[in-house]
């Protein structure tokens, strides 16, 4: 069994406490209720459980084009009015709400002051290490860092860290929930700003930035020179994931040290003054492709499963995840 298989014993958890149910939380409550978990979701927000409810629907629409055989019974949603009903009588707590530390600060403390000491309560954070987001909290080794990518009902990948007073314990108890959910996890040896794969992104986008600043290229250039090229091998293949062992990545480091240590790339990204600003803008403006953001999503979530389709017909990678997961589902409607 590799470390992200999901065998058939694996129990889902039955209840989960999500705060906040913004684009990130409401596709966590996406994937949890369509795997026949209950959620207590906190979020004060006016049309928060509505927004929720849309994202539950965009997600069952695309399993189904996936071909997913779903549960029977789908978990069920309960909008709650204190953070404390949130992480009552549940198995997991899932923090979202935005990117502000002293936000994140202030409801942590009022959930782990509320749960028991032992519930994991993991935050969707992107830019925060977890020893920033444990800082003045009840019980700080419960408090993990458990980073998943947009669509979240779509896209497997979840970072689990714990920083230095988190042990491995916690970190391998949360993955045994995610991957119950079909998450493929990704448990971090310690932690750094960006955890693994932002920052293999912004190594991207800053090259980018570079590029459009010195008029080499424009943001649609960009766009199209990853989307119809690499960008679509990096479903199939990662950047080590060549074949051939060791011996195979040796001849490769050595058939290429000029490229390597020369200047390809720019490390720092260009600075953010306003003309660039406004460069980037009129640029954006002038692109051919007009499409609204909503538009995109549709279209994003639609090419998302063309691309899983081939995956998981393939039995491969992150179409894989797809294949345990139902496995797992069927074994636990099987019991």
């Amino acid at each position: 069994m590799t470390k992200n298989a999901m065998p058939p014993s694996m129990k889902l958890p039955k209840a989960v406490g999500l705060l906040g149910g913004g684009v990130i939380g409401g596709a966590w409550a996406a994937r949890f209720l369509l795997s026949g978990v209950n959620v207590k979701l906190y979020d004060p927000a006016p049309g928060a459980a509505d927004a929720v409810l849309k994202m539950v629907n965009d997600a069952r629409r695309a399993y189904k084009k996936l071909g997913m055989s779903l549960p029977a019974r789908e978990g069920t949603m309960t909008l709650v009015d204190t953070v404390e009903e949130a992480v009552r009588d549940v198995d997991l707590v899932q923090e979202s709400i935005p990117e502000r530390l002293d936000l994140k600060h202030k409801l942590l403390q009022k959930a782990t002051r509320a749960a028991v000491p032992d519930l994991l309560i993991c935050s969707s954070t992107s830019g925060f290490m977890p020893s920033e987001l444990q800082d003045g909290v009840a019980h700080p080794e419960r408090v993990i860092v458990a980073h998943p990518f947009n669509p979240v009902y779509l896209l497997p990948l979840v970072e689990l860290c714990g920083g230095p007073r988190a042990p491995v314990s916690a970190l391998q108890r949360a993955a045994e929930f995610f991957r119950a959910i079909g998450m493929h996890t990704l448990i971090m040896r310690k932690e750094i700003g960006g955890f693994i794969a932002n920052r293999i992104q912004e190594a991207i986008w800053r090259e980018c930035l570079w590029l459009v600043k010195d008029d080499i290229a424009t943001p649609e250039e960009c766009d199209d020179a990853i989307s119809y090229s690499f960008g679509l091998r990096l479903a199939i293949k990662g950047p080590f994931h060549s074949g051939g062992g060791g011996e195979a990545l040796r001849k490769g480091l050595e058939s290429w040290p000029p490229e390597l240590r020369g200047l390809w790339t720019n490390f720092p990204a260009p600075e953010h003054d306003q003309a660039f600003v406004d460069k980037l803008a009129a640029l954006q403006d002038a692109r051919t492709d007009k499409s609204t953001s909503v538009e995109l999503l549709a279209k994003r979530d639609e090419c998302l499963v063309g691309i899983l389709q081939t995956l998981r017909a393939a039995d491969f990678g992150a179409g894989r995840s797809y294949t345990l997961w139902e496995e797992a589902l069927r074994a636990q409607a099987a019991k």
